[in-house]
């Protein structure tokens, strides 16, 4: 049966909006982003809550703007919508969330006659949603389009019951209870959403836990190995569960990026709550996994996890600080590396890490800069940055990096590269492949044509595979 015939002619249609005509819902939205930009103040949240849930949106619409233009709506909810304004019939939105958050909604999809929403003293769901419908339509005088439990005293009072359906489960007993439901629209698969939330592509930078080994010629030693790969499973589960809460926080930014409204949070396509339990599960298990290594490794673990909350919270809108505490969460990691597998803590690699990854991280700030630059956008809100910057970041970028070539220089320079190599002057052959490397990284990421995050465009970048392959035919040639 089409959408169109699922309505009933003639009959007022009502649309639920937070999980029905929205992929997402407004209040998660707006708590996040409460947290997001008022961390200082989360004491807040509960003392509004005691005063009811209304109370408590009405605070969270005060303060917080949703960009109504951005959030991801249900293209099935669309139709049905579209539908019945052609066929001449009206059209409302009755929300539980606060209503100046669902009125921008209204004119957005256009066609809505009224508005029925939350207002500060009632919060209008279920059973005060169902009075406030009958007292305007009268008994079955609707159709009512809804997707949850509290739902089902307006769908009793409702001519016609639509289903939005998030489980299968939850799609039986509904159609059990209201005989004559329509499904509008079907849950679909969460497992390739799932994968893209860990950003499992991302997990390529936590391979720097290896660079001690690799540094300390110690490959060979399958037991050091073991714990390395031990290291590296853990980085990357904490990871993910950062990546996940980090874009869970940065939703409107990430729906005003051209790539990254596609992330599955940002499109709808994975629930608020979901990623959060995913989040919490992600970091249980790597937690439990940095419990089997060396307990300076799990310190470590939890140093990068809460400087990466940090990040997400606080340091990712302050103007050069986001830029240093993403070049120390990649150092971070090779200390990471040190602390699993016992390797002797080198300064030189130290430096040369915290000098390149900063350059990196700076780069991977111009590299958004240029793209909002040419797209004709002005620079992302709550950053910290203005187009302008680009003249004094691309600089400091390449300061940075061609540091770490002199730290490579230095390096060189002392007794210890005599010990480890039988002739030394050979790796000075490695100094002009990183300059070049490093000066490319610049000119790329100048022109847009650099992956915004650059240990990522390194591992897919064919060049750069050339440039490190070159580098271990120096290191085979030095010893």
């Amino acid at each position: 049966m089409s959408n169109t015939d699922a309505i009933s002619s003639g009959v007022a249609l009502v649309v639920d909006v937070d999980g029905t005509l929205l992929k997402s819902d407004l209040l998660y939205e707006a708590t996040l982003q409460f947290v997001a930009r008022y961390p200082w103040e989360l004491w807040r949240l509960p003392l509004w809550l005691v005063q009811g849930k209304a109370h408590l949106k009405a605070h969270l619409a005060a303060r917080i703007d949703l960009g109504a233009n951005s959030l991801p709506l249900r293209t099935e909810v669309l139709d049905v919508i579209r539908n019945a304004d052609a066929d001449g019939r009206k059209v409302y939105l009755a929300s539980a969330s606060d209503r100046r958050w669902v009125e921008p909604i209204a004119a957005r999809v256009g066609g809505v006659t009224e508005v029925f929403a939350s207002d500060g003293k009632t919060n209008l769901a279920g059973v005060a949603k169902k009075a406030a419908l009958v007292e305007r339509f009268g008994e079955q005088g609707f159709d009512y389009i809804g997707d949850n439990r509290v739902d089902i005293p307006v769908w009793e009072a409702a001519h016609k019951q639509l289903l939005v359906s998030h489980s299968n489960g939850f799609e039986a007993a509904m159609t059990r209870r209201f005989p004559g439901m329509e499904t509008i629209a079907r849950p679909q698969p969460i497992a390739r959403a799932s994968l893209r939330a860990l950003r499992p592509h991302q997990w390529a930078k936590n391979l720097l836990v290896f660079l001690p080994v690799i540094a300390g010629h110690n490959l060979g030693n399958i037991a050091v190995l073991t714990v390395a790969c031990a290291a590296f499973l853990a980085f990357s589960m904490a990871a993910s569960s950062a990546y996940v809460i980090n874009d869970l926080l940065d939703l409107p930014g990430d729906r005003d990026h051209a790539t990254k409204r596609n992330r599955p949070f940002a499109a709808g396509d994975l629930a608020i709550p979901y990623g959060i339990a995913m989040s919490g599960v992600l970091m249980a298990a790597a937690v439990l996994v940095a419990a089997l290594l060396p307990e300076r490794f799990l310190v470590i673990l939890i140093g990068y996890v809460i400087l990466t909350l940090g990040y997400s919270l606080v340091l990712k809108r302050r103007l050069l600080i986001d830029v240093i505490t993403l070049g120390g969460l990649y150092t971070i990691r090779v200390f990471g590396g040190v602390a699993a597998t016992g390797e002797r803590q080198s300064p030189w690699l130290l430096m040369f890490s915290l000098f390149l990854f900063l350059s990196l991280a700076t780069v991977k700030r111009c590299s958004e800069l240029v793209a909002r630059r040419d797209a004709g956008k002005s620079a992302p809100l709550g950053r910290g940055y203005q187009i302008s910057d680009l003249t004094v970041l691309f600089p400091l970028a390449a300061a940075a990096g061609y540091g770490a070539v002199l730290v490579v220089t230095l390096y060189l320079s002392s007794p210890e590269v005599t010990v480890l190599y039988t002739y030394p002057m050979r790796m000075w052959l490695i100094c002009p492949l990183l300059l070049y490397w490093i000066s490319r990284v610049l000119i790329l990421s100048s022109r847009g044509t650099l992956h915004e995050d650059p240990v990522i465009f390194a591992l897919t970048d064919r060049v750069s595979w050339v440039v490190a392959l070159l580098a271990g035919v120096v290191i085979v040639l030095a010893t």
